[in-house]
């Protein structure tokens, strides 16, 4: 299988959340609501701050992220995602939202307690990994978590689960702390932590 050489599009994205109201089955499978059971479980219970979701899609795990962030800022790519988002969350004060593609766009948000790349960082090529990397180190706040899910089967995306969790590792440096790294059935979940 031949992987994409650049990012994927924004355009990619919207056309998928156009073209059906679940895809990648985010909200029906029972395999992604154990992994959602399994990322708010790692967790353990604490309480952030300031979280910051890359990558919402319709906000299946923004809606658990909530209970565990303070404030909460969720973006996307495709406004047809945010729509189902915003409308899921509406309950949750806390949580805002907003259409941008990170990291070529970033927010104004400091001290981020808890950052989620879920199924995310395997979309971007090396150079948006660098750059994804700068913005953290100088936005995440001392002691502050990084949780990553990745699906680690074949794919045609620019890395393959394993090669981006390494690129970014390797990108954000030694001092990085990796609290987790679990590989389960088709996907791997990775904690990490900022030095505080």
């Amino acid at each position: 299988m031949t992987r994409h050489s650049g990012t994927m599009p924004p355009g990619y994205f919207e056309r998928m959340f156009l073209g059906t109201a679940d895809p990648w089955d985010l909200d029906s499978s029972p395999y992604e609501k154990a992994k959602y059971d399994h990322s708010t479980a790692t967790l353990a219970g604490r309480t952030y701050a300031q979280g910051f979701e890359v990558g919402c899609a319709r906000g299946a795990l923004t809606q658990r992220l909530a209970l565990h962030c303070c404030a909460l800022l969720a973006v996307d790519v495709s406004e047809t995602a945010l729509q189902a988002a915003r409308m899921r969350c509406a309950e949750h004060d806390g949580v805002s939202f907003g259409q941008m593609a990170f990291p070529e766009q970033v927010p104004s948000i400091d001290n981020i307690n808890l950052l989620i790349l879920s199924e995310v960082v395997y979309y971007w090529d090396d150079a948006d990994i660098w750059r994804a990397a700068d913005w953290i180190a100088k936005h995440l706040a001392p002691g502050g978590d990084i949780l990553l899910v990745h699906w680690t089967d074949e794919t045609d995306y620019p890395q393959s689960g394993d090669g981006a969790v390494s690129k970014l590792h390797a990108a954000l440096g030694p001092a990085i702390a990796v609290r987790t790294a679990e590989r389960c059935p088709h996907y791997r979940l990775d904690l990490w932590r900022w030095p505080s």
